[in-house]
């Protein structure tokens, strides 16, 4: 199917509004261009609705839980509302919890913090950093990266069996994978998860933005995601799900509002009775305008519809994947091969290039915005590339200069406010770099590849 006829599918609808969208950058070799942002999968651009949404509220700012006046009152119900949108946002079931954070980081850090003594976690390598590294005072297992999403769940299934089955288990695993897009079998993993005996918390970081998440549908315990990549600002998230580890675990940080009574002893100590609720771990003053933002981009994700954006984004990778497979140079890379479903994430190198000498170029010379590096999911990318498992390297940042091999991917990444110019500029760009090459020179700077001036 042809890009033009894809066009004109009226199934596809527009791009939502985004901040940003009209933003123009320079171009090294002169002149200006608007902005491609092609990065979503590391923060996608608020929505407008979004940014709107909270200008309007912004007047209204005030202390929630603690405080008499009408502001505090009118911030309080409005945060208590946005835990109810986003509750139902996740389909929720009837008990679960939903604790506001600031980010997938956060809220897996305190999921980690709340395991029971002696609990086994058991996590794929194919995870991102945020998912497989807060586990340090657990038992953990870490599994090899699966071809098929059928060995992923086989996988899993032995290193359950082979666990000792009477003490707690965790299974924490991705929804769509921020390297290469491509969905897991959340259903089926959850399924093995809970058939011997564990629970699973999803990352749906890179999931939420693109699929309606059902915590009851998909059968997990708790659900992780940020606002940063729902098309909402930084500095919030959410952990939501079961209530018992959170209920029964000290709270995450010590402060006012996580405790619900502070008394003296006589012995001059002090006694404290924490929360059962969400706020046992949400201590001080939280962050409401992050927690309504959210809810906003919940709002306008479940109206807009998932289906008519799941089609756009589809028509989208479709253009992206055809022009790459007409680049020889171009290696896209995959766990689960070509014909996988996925989101709007993809990862490739180029033949001859150092993938942050390339990124730079996209940047520099087309102001197109992508991102170079091993994405924070470090083992995953070397698996991807075929190099040793020691090999170092930083997360993000180049080790070789422009023209060197390097252990780098290029990572191009869309979703629902990216217009059909942007990628079709992309597929261009990177078909004119492979055949021309740059136009300008580039060296190493702090650790970066920049235009050399």
């Amino acid at each position: 199917m042809s890009v033009s006829t894809v066009a004109a599918d009226q199934s596809v609808c527009a791009p939502l509004a985004v901040l940003g969208r009209d933003v123009t950058v320079p171009l090294v070799t002169g002149g200006e261009v608007t902005y491609a942002a092609l990065d979503y999968a590391a923060s996608a651009p608020a929505l407008q609705r979004v940014w709107d949404d909270v200008a309007a509220y912004a007047p209204y700012y005030g202390s929630v839980h603690r405080g008499a006046g009408y502001l505090s009152q009118l911030s309080t119900d409005l945060f208590e509302n946005a835990r109810r949108t986003v509750e139902e946002f996740l389909d929720c079931r009837a008990g679960d919890q939903v604790v506001f954070t600031r980010s997938t980081t956060d809220s897996l850090n305190l999921l980690a913090a709340a395991l029971p003594a002696d609990c086994q976690v058991f996590v794929f390598e194919t995870e991102h950093h945020a998912s497989l590294l807060p586990w340090r005072d657990a038992r953990v297992t870490y599994l090899n990266a699966p071809r098929t999403p059928g060995e992923a769940v086989d996988t899993l299934e032995h290193a359950l069996a082979a666990r000792d089955p009477y003490g707690p288990a965790l299974v924490c695993v991705t929804g769509a994978s921020n390297v290469t897009g491509e969905l897991w079998p959340v259903r089926e993993l959850a399924a093995a998860a809970h058939a011997h005996g564990a629970r699973i918390v999803l990352d749906a970081a890179q999931l939420a933005p693109h699929h309606p998440v059902s915590v009851q549908d998909l059968d997990v315990d708790w659900v992780a995601f940020s606002g940063h990549k729902l098309y909402a600002p930084f500095g919030s998230g959410v952990l939501a799900g079961r209530s018992d580890w959170l209920r029964e675990a000290d709270p995450y940080l010590a402060g006012g509002g996580a405790s619900r009574k502070v008394t003296r002893r006589a012995d001059g100590g002090v006694d404290v009775e924490w929360h059962d609720s969400a706020a046992r771990h949400e201590a001080g003053s939280p962050n409401v305008i992050g927690a309504y933002a959210i809810a906003s981009a919940c709002k306008a994700l479940t109206e807009e519809g998932f289906d008519s954006l799941l089609a756009r984004e589809r028509h989208l990778i479709r253009t992206v994947r055809a022009g790459l497979a007409e680049v020889p140079e171009v290696r896209v890379l995959s766990l689960f091969g070509d014909d996988a479903p996925r989101v709007g994430v993809i990862s490739f190198v180029v033949e001859g290039w150092n993938s942050s000498h390339f990124a730079a170029a996209l940047s520099a010379e087309y102001g197109i915005g992508v991102r170079d590096g091993l994405f924070c999911a470090h083992p995953l990318v070397r698996t991807l590339l075929g190099s040793a498992p020691e090999t170092q390297g930083e997360c993000g940042a180049p080790e070789a200069a422009p023209g060197e091999k390097s252990l780098n991917a290029i990572r191009v990444s869309f979703g629902a406010g990216t217009p059909d110019e942007h990628v079709e500029r992309f597929v261009r760009a990177v078909r004119e770099l492979v055949r021309d090459g740059a136009r300008w020179q580039y060296r190493t700077e702090d650790g970066r590849c920049v235009p050399a001036v």
